[in-house]
């Protein structure tokens, strides 16, 4: 069942808390623990259920190009090989008849390696040797086990009630068969993959679809009769061998491969959980790095409408960090959006160096007016940050915040080096901005007479210059020229 993520709508949940009935996607839980699949809930702190990967995966019957492709991997390919191909070189002695029957017990092990592999969230084939190590291979004497226990299943319908329940049996055991297969390589017992409640419990909770793979079973089981058959009529005996062989083997794989993943499609339904396994990972450090909890608690916070809530843990965090740029600006946007014109004056030295750096100038303009509503008359004390700040807004095209913050720069900030350059900005804004020529060259001449020793000194003159023309005040040209 497809559940989504109750703050992030349309992305799949990954985690259900059962206490609050919260499904918590992976940006809500960044510090989640996936390969143990453990995370607490951020609302109770109790232990919540994983879900895997049931609430994002594909139907199976929109992947059917990829169960075509599936056993022509690397690894499958080379199974299939030497499983079809060494025992046609053999001899035909009991050593040539013993390593025949290993390469087909090798075979079926890989096959049954491939549903539980595929059901645990690899789209990707086991490896090679998964094939040929020397555990593993009981799985295909249980197989054995559950093929004659159907068979006597049959054979004792045949005996107490006819052909006709015969049939019924027949048609009843043929029906279960994949289902019995899929219990098998999960489980690997033969009493849980005969067991009629088993079976039935799992084609229940799989329902329709069970019977639609059913369907993709026969025509793949059909395709690969007729493909042998063709081999077998239009080939060489031995050419014939290795193709039928190929075929048969191939199309094993790909019927194994789709009931490994139907297995997988339902996990919510059959009870585990399990995820892609193949894609790249942000790995466990960064899954578990605090700033993104916070954020992700902030996220969550914001969303409920703990306006109060996130705010002190802002607060909190700057006082830990000051210099956390991200964390000063969501609290500027909180702050904001919440009109607290005290809490912004506050913080107002930092949030006005946060925005100059950011040359932000709509915001700067914005917050200096939202002072000035707190206090009246409101002007910066630090030269430097009413420099940094007014070139910012001068950049920004905002021209008469710049004049406000520069007001009697002189007076303020009578020794300051900033103080010619506070007035060349103040010159620009009026000429460049404002078309007010007059007023920008009294600032320029002031700069001349105050300033007489201050490096800009040497630019003064082109700047009066350009104000006396009614040009643009851009200083002098830059010169590259070598004496």
């Amino acid at each position: 069942m497809k559940h989504d993520c109750d703050y992030h709508p349309g992305d799949p949940a990954k985690w259900h808390c059962g206490e609050c009935q919260i499904h918590f996607c992976s940006r809500c839980m960044p510090d989640a623990d996936q390969r143990k699949q453990h995370a607490l809930c951020p609302k109770c702190n109790r232990a919540m259920r994983y879900l895997g990967a049931a609430t994002e995966v594909v139907p199976f019957w929109n992947r059917i190009g990829a169960f075509f492709r599936y056993p022509f991997h690397t690894d499958p390919l080379l199974v299939i090989a030497i499983c079809t191909l060494v025992p046609l070189v053999i001899t035909g002695n009991i050593v040539g008849l013993i390593v025949s029957l290993v390469l087909v017990l090798a075979l079926l092990k890989y096959t049954y390696a491939v549903i539980r592999h595929t059901a645990e969230g690899h789209m990707k084939p086991p490896p090679v040797s998964v094939a040929f190590s020397g555990s593993g291979f009981d799985i295909v004497i249980l197989q054995l086990l559950v093929f004659i226990l159907m068979g006597a299943l049959v054979s004792a319908a045949m005996m107490l009630g006819g052909p006709v329940l015969m049939l019924v049996a027949l048609a009843l055991v043929v029906l279960a068969l994949p289902a019995s297969v899929m219990v098998l390589a999960i489980e690997h017992s033969v009493a849980a993959a005969v067991n009629p409640m088993n079976l039935a419990v799992l084609i229940s909770r799989i329902g329709s679809p069970y019977f639609l793979l059913y369907g993709y079973l026969i025509l793949l089981s059909i395709a690969s009769g007729a493909a042998q058959e063709f081999a077998f009529n239009h080939f060489a005996p031995q050419m014939a061998n290795i193709l039928a062989g190929f075929l048969n083997s191939t199309f094993t794989l790909m019927l194994f491969h789709m009931l490994g993943y139907l297995l997988f499609q339902y996990q919510e339904e059959l009870g585990f959980a399990s995820d892609h396994q193949d894609e790249e990972s942000l790995g466990e450090l960064q899954n578990r790095d605090r700033t993104h909890r916070f954020d992700a608690d902030i996220d969550m916070n914001l969303k409920d409408g703990n306006y109060d809530r996130v705010q002190s843990m802002l607060k909190d965090s700057l006082k830990r960090d000051p210099s956390n740029a991200h964390r000063l600006e969501q609290l500027h946007a909180l702050l904001t959006a919440r009109d607290d014109h005290q809490e912004l004056y506050r913080y107002h030295p930092r949030l006005l160096t946060m925005l100059a750096d950011r040359n932000d100038g709509e915001s700067l303009a914005s917050l200096l007016n939202t002072i000035e509503k707190t206090e009246p008359g409101f002007r910066l004390n630090d030269p430097e940050l009413a420099l940094h700040c007014a070139r910012t807004l001068y950049h920004r095209g905002q021209f008469k915040p710049v004049l406000k913050l520069l007001q009697d720069f002189h007076k303020r900030f009578p020794d300051s080096e900033c103080l010619p350059h506070a007035y060349l900005v103040v010159a620009q804004a009026l000429a460049n901005g404002l078309g007010q020529w007059e007023k920008a060259t009294a600032f320029l001449t002031f700069i001349k007479k105050r300033c007489v020793n201050h490096p800009l000194q040497e630019q003064i003159d082109v700047y009066l210059q350009q104000a006396q023309n009614h040009e643009p005040l851009k200083g002098p040209k830059a010169s590259f020229s070598v004496e």
